[in-house]
């Protein structure tokens, strides 16, 4: 088939190079996001999408919006067969959705109808789900609602960050969407709609969502920055300072401190939550590189019984 990828981040980079090296259909083009400000000179940076695509000497469409006419123009004129998907980031309009013949086909990280949205393994993580995975389906108007063509699995391990999980959906789910294609393309594989039961919505997870509760139960602290981590950062305040939090670790054997409470020793920092408490490993202070929170807290020096949160 002919295909037209669309796509912005690096996640969706791998599926991008499994449609390259398949063989079987063409690249025609990519659509991707318009050039965004990055770095501290807030310079112009395509996308790893576009910059992959350039690569491989495949037309590069950065539409402002995806209904723009010039834009449904030039994808008229490719008349692509079909518009595979991944994390592209913006809504399509019906009458992008009308062009190819066989639909846009989207790879969405989540078990459908489970985690519909924008951040289906931030919410994987942050609800202590054991298993997740990845969907292939066609594109319609509703919040993805399509039918569905394929499933695969993915075990969600204990100590996953959101980004670890992710990475790992990105590779395995890059072949899911290839396998998908080749079944469009031969006719073997047809979408089935989603069961009505089991809708769990995956809204993108906010600045204030990333927040920690210590009154939360220390299984739920670990899960939040787990999920939050590397975006948007889980964190709470210190004197009066965002305290970004990198990594922590549930410590069970420590449950004298209260909730938001720090315990720093000569190796160790640990806070108080609803239950035991756990330890921090490591932090991100306002306008500071990462650094262990051991270190941090020798810098810092915490007064006994001192506190973090609002």
């Amino acid at each position: 088939m002919k295909l037209v990828f669309a796509g912005t981040p690096e996640v969706a980079v791998p599926a991008l190079d499994a449609l390259i090296a398949s063989g079987r259909h063409e690249v025609a083009a990519v659509v991707t996001r318009p050039d965004a400000p990055a770095g501290r000179g807030r310079r112009l940076v395509a996308s790893p999408v576009a910059e992959r695509a350039e690569e491989a000497g495949i037309e590069v469409l950065k539409p402002a919006r995806p209904r723009d006419e010039d834009f449904l123009a030039r994808l008229r004129e490719i008349a692509p067969d079909c518009c595979p998907v991944v994390a592209y980031g913006a809504l399509l309009p019906k009458v992008a959705l009308d062009i190819p013949a066989k639909g846009w086909v989207n790879l969405h990280f989540s078990l459908l109808p489970a985690w519909r949205g924008a951040a289906p393994v931030q919410h994987a993580v942050m609800s202590g789900d054991e298993v997740t995975g990845a969907s292939t389906f066609l594109i319609e108007e509703g919040l993805d609602s399509g039918p569905v063509y394929g499933v695969l699995t993915e075990e969600v391990r204990p100590t996953d960050t959101s980004g670890d999980l992710l990475t790992r959906l990105a590779f395995a789910g890059s072949g899911l969407l290839a396998a998908t294609m080749d079944g469009i393309e031969d006719g073997t594989l047809h979408a089935v709609p989603q069961p009505a039961d089991g809708v769990t919505l995956a809204p993108k997870i906010t600045v204030e969502d990333a927040q920690v509760q210590w009154s939360a139960p220390a299984l739920r602290v670990d899960r939040v920055i787990r999920a939050c981590t590397p975006a948007p950062g889980a964190w709470t305040l210190f004197r009066g300072e965002r305290l970004k939090l990198v990594q922590a670790t549930p410590a069970v054997d420590r449950s004298e401190l209260a909730p938001g409470e720090l315990s720093a020793g000569k190796n160790n920092v640990f806070v108080g939550t609803g239950s035991h408490a756990v330890e921090l490993l490591w932090v991100q202070p306002q306008g500071k590189k990462p650094m262990r929170a051991a270190d941090w807290a020798r810098g810092v020096r915490i007064v006994p019984g001192e506190l973090v949160g609002s």
